[in-house]
C-alpha cells in the first residue's frame, strides 16, 4: 500500500511543478502606470498585444518582451514611444499626399479610420498621440468628422466599443452592466442615436458621439480610459433608409415612445447607478423632445447633465461674456445685450436659460430682475418671431415668447422673418442654433450691420460645418472687420489684409464639459448644480487675456484644453464646496478637498 502511494505521490508530482509553473507565471505581471503608480496586469504573451489597454507594440524593452514571453512576437528592434508617433504621423502625411485632390469628406475618414485601427491595437499610443496634438486630431475624433463617422458606422464597425441597451433588453440591464469588465466606471457618455449633431436620426450609429466625447475626457481631463464607457440605448429608430438597410446594426423598428421609452431609461439609469454609485453620467444628442425632460427627470437623483442643453449653453455664455469684453466692456455689462437667437431647441434654450439666470445674478439676484432678464432675448424659429400668440407654444420657449404690443411697437409681428428680426431689433448679437447651413444669409448680415454695438457678434454654432449658420468669411465680408465670429466647427481664420486677421473662434463644448466631468469626480459632488455650471462658464470666459479678446479672441486655443479643463474644473470644485455638495474623493475628504482647493487654485 505504500509503495502505491509513493508511486502515486511521484507520478503527480509532474503535475504538482506544471502547476506550481502555471502559478508562478500568472503571478508575474506586466507593470504600468497610472497617475504615476504602479498597476499590475496578469496577461501573457500575445494576450497583451491584443489587449490594447496594455500594448506598446514595439515600444516593449527586450527585458519586458524576455519578462513577458513576447520575444519573437514582434520585430527585434525596439522603439520610443517618439519613433512611433513620428512613423505614425508619417503614415498619415503620405496619405494626403496621395489623396490631397479628392474630397475632404474622403481624407478626413480615411484619417479616422487610421487612427481607429491605432487605438485597437495600442491604446497607449493612440491617446499619446491625441494629447500631444489634440488642435489637429480633436476634430477626427469629435466634430466635424464624428457626424460622418456616425453616418457610416454600420459600415466602418469592426471592434465593439463600448455598451448598447435595446428595448429588447427590458428586464435585463441590471444583470447586462457586469458583463462589463470594469469593476470601476467614473464616467459614461449616453445617446440614443435620435439627434446626432445637427445630422436627425442615425440610430445605433449615433454610439460614435460617445465614444468620441470620452476620448476627449482621456485626452483632455486626464481620465483613466479603463474608467470610461460609452453607451447606446437602442430604441429603434425612425429614419426610412437605416429601417431598410440590411447593413445596419440596430433595432429596425420605429422608436419606442412615450411611457415606454422613459420605462427604458428609468431601467438603464437604475442599472448603471447600482452597480457604479459614483459614476457620472453625460447625455448626448438625445432630441430636443426628450433632452430636457430626461434632464429634469434625473438631474436631482443622479450624478447627471446633459451636454446639448447645458455644455452648449456654458460654451455659449462664455462666448458671449467674451464678446462684451470685446467691445471693452467689463462682463457686468452683459444685461445690456440684445441678442437675437435662431433655433428654438433645447440647445437654444438651454443657452437663453443660462444667459437669464446669468443677467439675473448681475441684476441682484431677485425675482423681478429673473422676469425682467427675458427682455434682452428675441427668439425666432422655422415659423419665425415667437410670441405670445403663437398657438402650441413649447412650455420652455413661453417665457421668452414676446408680448404682442410691444412687438407691434417696434413694426414687428407673429412669424415675422428673421431678417426683419434682425432689421428693427439691431441686435449686439446673432446667435445660431438652427442646424439650418446658411440660415445667416446675405440679406440677414446686411440688415445686421445697423447694430448699435461697435463690434456686433455672429455665433454660428450649429454642427457639423455643413450646418453652420454662415462662414466666417461671409461674416466679416459683409458685417465688417470689427465683427466678433464664433462657430460651432472648426473654420480657419480670415485674411482682412493689410496684416489684420478675422478671428474664427471654435465655441466648441470640449472646452467645458471635460471640466464639469472631472471637477464633479474630484468633488465628489451629489449632482451637477446650475451654480457648478455656470462657474464653469464664467471660469472659461476670464480664461482669455484682455489682449486677446481686445483683438476679437474669445475663445482659447484648443492646443491649450488641458490647462482649461483644469481651470473648469478648479472653478466646479470651488462651487460643489460652496454649495455644501461636494463628499470627496477616494480617501480625501469634503474637508481636506475645501483646504487643497485653496491651496492649489
Amino acid at each position: 500500500m505504500w509503495n502505491f502511494s509513493h508511486r502515486l505521490r511521484r507520478s503527480l508530482s509532474p503535475i504538482k511543478c506544471l502547476h506550481q509553473r502555471i502559478k508562478a507565471l500568472n503571478s508575474r505581471s506586466l507593470t504600468t502606470t497610472e497617475c504615476n503608480r504602479p498597476t499590475l496586469v496578469n496577461k501573457r504573451s500575445i494576450d497583451i498585444l491584443h489587449d490594447p489597454w496594455c500594448n506598446k507594440g514595439t515600444a516593449f524593452s527586450m527585458t519586458e518582451r524576455n519578462r513577458l514571453d513576447l520575444r519573437g512576437l514582434l520585430p527585434p528592434n525596439v522603439m520610443s514611444s517618439e519613433q512611433q508617433i513620428d512613423r505614425f504621423k508619417g503614415d498619415l502625411k503620405r496619405l494626403a499626399a496621395f489623396i490631397s485632390d479628392g474630397p475632404a469628406d474622403t481624407y478626413a475618414l480615411a484619417k479616422w479610420r487610421i487612427l481607429n485601427r491605432l487605438h485597437d491595437r495600442n491604446e497607449t499610443m493612440y491617446y499619446k498621440i491625441l494629447i500631444a496634438n489634440i488642435e489637429e486630431y480633436a476634430p477626427i475624433v469629435y466634430t466635424p468628422t464624428v457626424g460622418l463617422v456616425c453616418q457610416n458606422y454600420s459600415g466602418l464597425f469592426r471592434r465593439p466599443r463600448g455598451m448598447y441597451f435595446s428595448a429588447a433588453d427590458r428586464g435585463e440591464m441590471m444583470s447586462m452592466v457586469y458583463n462589463w469588465p470594469a469593476d470601476r466606471v467614473d464616467m459614461i457618455v449616453v445617446t440614443d442615436g435620435s439627434r446626432i449633431l445637427g445630422l436627425g436620426d442615425l440610430g445605433i450609429q449615433g454610439i460614435g458621439i460617445a465614444i468620441g466625447k470620452l476620448d476627449l475626457y482621456v485626452a483632455a481631463a486626464g481620465m483613466n480610459p479603463q474608467r470610461v464607457l460609452p453607451v447606446m440605448i437602442d430604441v429603434g429608430t425612425n429614419n426610412e433608409k437605416l429601417l431598410n438597410d440590411p447593413m445596419y446594426l440596430g433595432l429596425q423598428e420605429y422608436r419606442l415612445d412615450g411611457q415606454e421609452y422613459i420605462a427604458v431609461m428609468d431601467e438603464f439609469m437604475e442599472a448603471v447607478f447600482t452597480r457604479w454609485p459614483r459614476v457620472i453620467v453625460q447625455f448626448e444628442d438625445f432630441q430636443s423632445k426628450w433632452a430636457s425632460k430626461l434632464l429634469q427627470r434625473y438631474r436631482n437623483a443622479y450624478r447627471m447633465f446633459n451636454d446639448d442643453v447645458q455644455g452648449t449653453a456654458g460654451v455659449a455664455l462664455a462666448g458671449l461674456l467674451g464678446a462684451v469684453r470685446a467691445q471693452g466692456k467689463p462682463m457686468f455689462d452683459f444685461p445690456k445685450q440684445n441678442i437675437v437667437l435662431a433655433g428654438a431647441g433645447s440647445a437654444g434654450i438651454g443657452v437663453l436659460n443660462a444667459a437669464r439666470k446669468t443677467i439675473a445674478r448681475m441684476l441682484g439676484n431677485s425675482l423681478s430682475a429673473f422676469e425682467s432678464a427675458c427682455s434682452q432675448f428675441w427668439v425666432v424659429d422655422a415659423k419665425g418671431l415667437i410670441t405670445v400668440e403663437r398657438k402650441d407654444i413649447d412650455p420652455d420657449v413661453l417665457p421668452f415668447a414676446r408680448n404682442a404690443k410691444e412687438v407691434g411697437h417696434r413694426g414687428l409681428k407673429e412669424g415675422a422673418s428673421l431678417t426683419e428680426v434682425v432689421r428693427e431689433v439691431n441686435p449686439d448679437v446673432l446667435l445660431g442654433l438652427s442646424a439650418v447651413g446658411g440660415l445667416f444669409s446675405e440679406e440677414v448680415l446686411e440688415a445686421l450691420k445697423g447694430s448699435t454695438s461697435t463690434r456686433p457678434a455672429i455665433f454660428a454654432m450649429s454642427n457639423p460645418t455643413k450646418h453652420a449658420e454662415c462662414t466666417p468669411d461671409e461674416a466679416f465680408s459683409i458685417v465688417g472687420d470689427n465683427a466678433i465670429f464664433a462657430s460651432g466647427s472648426p473654420f480657419n481664420d480670415v485674411d482682412l489684409g493689410i496684416g489684420r486677421i478675422g478671428y474664427c473662434n471654435q465655441a466648441n463644448n470640449m472646452y467645458l464639459f471635460p471640466g464639469i466631468g472631472l471637477g464633479t469626480l474630484l468633488s465628489g459632488s451629489r449632482i451637477v448644480s446650475d451654480g457648478m455650471l455656470q462657474a464653469a462658464a464664467e471660469r472659461l470666459a476670464s480664461y482669455m487675456t484682455e489682449e486677446e479678446v481686445l483683438k476679437g479672441i474669445i475663445y482659447p486655443s484648443i492646443s491649450r484644453i488641458r490647462d482649461i479643463t483644469k481651470e473648469v474644473a478648479a472653478a466646479v470644485i470651488e462651487e460643489a464646496i460652496e454649495e455644501d455638495l461636494a463628499e470627496g474623493y477616494r480617501e480625501t475628504e469634503a474637508r481636506e478637498l475645501g483646504k487643497l482647493n485653496r491651496v492649489y487654485c
